[in-house]
């Protein structure tokens, strides 16, 4: 049976389910349905959960993650990409990874101010910092809450290198901050591409961007001089590794600088998550994809080893290497990103050039 015509299947929604929060005791679950006058019903909306962090800058000391900075305005993510190892981050606030990632949002109002207290510290040296390194900075309810802009406005105020990584055409928004931004080497944007195939891709991240649409999204960058690179990823070994060659040329054709790509990892509670799925959405190869993706991961599902949880391992891993290598060499030899310029931080100390 086609997803589209299973009853059970969520429409417009990633996850097909709320799977248990492992640190929560308690869950609800519909044990007797027959002796119930009407089905357990959830609320299908998206809802939005404020929080007030005192702290923005998260800083990785993975030894894969090259030292990482990053900025999160919104956790949970209402583009609802099935394979998002994001989703897991929810269960530290009590929700499921499941359809709650997808419906809960939880939105950090006072980003930019702390952003700006971060970069007046007595001792800070200008890093580049990344907008997200988890959720989608640029999901729909930013085009209403316009957090993400104001972190750009506090970048460009302070001449702090940025990289962005979206999926949403809504970056276009933001193109007077980021053209200036990039006038100076101070900016960076990563635009992910999973699949060109619109059934495919409508299955997979259900509430995002078209490849088209993404697409025109790396030429209008390019067009203004910002630079771009595109994101093959993940890739799914058996359901969008053959097109892999294609997205690199795509978005080489239309003005990216560079390409870079990681193979799915599902960690945590994203096994269960991505399983339920695709034997939902994919049923005639859900089993072939699922041995695929463990032979990238010495047998598991779940692989948290550095080096290899997200560049994978073994004969269909190299497969998938070799192939990136060959389609960049071919669509995109020559070109290069350009150097962050580090030299232009200026902090602005005190109440009187603060911008808030």
């Amino acid at each position: 049976m086609a997803h589209e015509d299973n009853p059970d299947f969520f429409k417009g929604r990633g996850a097909q389910v709320n799977i248990h929060n492992k640190f929560l005791k308690n869950k609800y679950v519909s044990e007797h349905i027959e002796g119930l006058d009407e089905p357990l019903l959830e609320n299908t909306a998206t809802q939005l959960f404020e929080e007030t962090p005192k702290k923005i800058v998260s800083e990785s000391h993975s030894p894969d993650l090259s030292h990482m900075y990053s900025i999160n305005p919104y956790q949970g993510c209402e583009h609802g990409c099935i394979y998002c190892y994001a989703r897991n981050s929810h269960e530290y606030y009590g929700f499921s990874a499941g359809l709650d990632f997808e419906r809960k949002i939880i939105i950090k109002r006072n980003a930019p101010e702390l952003l700006e207290q971060y970069f007046n510290k007595k001792n800070y040296k200008p890093v580049c910092i990344m907008l997200s390194g988890n959720t989608d900075c640029y999901q729909p309810v930013e085009r209403r809450l316009e957090i993400t802009r104001r972190l750009l406005e506090m970048f460009l105020h302070y001449k702090n290198p940025v990289s962005i990584i979206t999926k949403n055409n809504l970056v276009l928004r933001d193109l007077d901050i980021l053209t200036e931004l990039a006038s100076m080497n101070l900016v960076h944007v990563n635009v992910s591409i999973t699949s060109l195939n619109e059934q495919l891709r409508q299955k997979l991240e259900p509430r995002t961007v078209t490849a088209t649409g993404r697409l025109a999204v790396i030429q209008k960058l390019a067009e203004k001089g910002i630079p771009v690179r595109v994101m093959a990823a993940p890739i799914i070994p058996g359901l969008n590794s053959n097109e892999v060659p294609n997205i690199i040329k795509a978005a080489a054709d239309r003005g990216a600088l560079a390409a870079g790509f990681t193979i799915v990892r599902l960690n945590g509670s994203i096994a269960e998550i991505f399983s339920d799925w695709i034997y939902k959405a994919f049923p005639d190869r859900a089993e072939k994809v699922l041995n695929m993706i463990r032979e990238c991961h010495d047998g598991k599902l779940n692989d948290s080893d550095f080096g290899r949880r997200m560049s994978g391992e073994g004969k269909v891993a190299e497969s998938i290497h070799q192939m990136f290598r060959m389609a960049c060499n071919r669509f995109m030899a020559g070109r290069v990103m350009p150097e962050y310029d580090y030299s232009l931080f200026v902090p602005r100390k005190g109440k009187q050039t603060s911008m808030f």
